[in-house]
């Protein structure tokens, strides 16, 4: 029962990152847009990006519309942002489960593969 899901944390605010606009794009041939979503109260997508039926294994990038975010944020410190979009590129195979959370500020972020 293979998925892939994410969820966004704020750091710089110690908070859930609501509203963050996220797009998954298969790169197998021509780079395709597989799914878009935005990311709930808590931070999460209220479904996977990825589930059972539409899993399939290749290599995948997660973008996330961060800039976008900051810009609405109380915290908008610069005009542009300095950060844009996120990009994630990740390799996923057959019968895994993958969470991949992106933790973001201002300034920085980071990511790792979550349980």
């Amino acid at each position: 029962m293979a998925k892939l899901s994410t969820h966004v944390l704020d750091t710089a605010q110690g908070r859930p990152a609501a509203d963050v606009g996220v797009k998954l794009f298969s790169l197998d041939g021509d780079r395709h847009l597989v799914a878009s979503t935005v990311t709930n109260a808590d931070g999460r997508t209220d479904a996977p990006l990825l589930n059972e039926e539409t899993f399939r294994a290749g290599e995948y990038e997660l973008e996330f519309a961060i800039g976008a975010y900051f810009r609405a944020s109380p915290l908008a410190v610069a005009d542009p942002p300095f950060l844009g979009d996120v990009v994630i590129r990740v390799s996923l195979a057959d019968g895994e489960n993958y969470h991949v959370p992106l933790l973001v500020s201002p300034w920085s972020y980071s990511t790792y593969r979550g349980s």
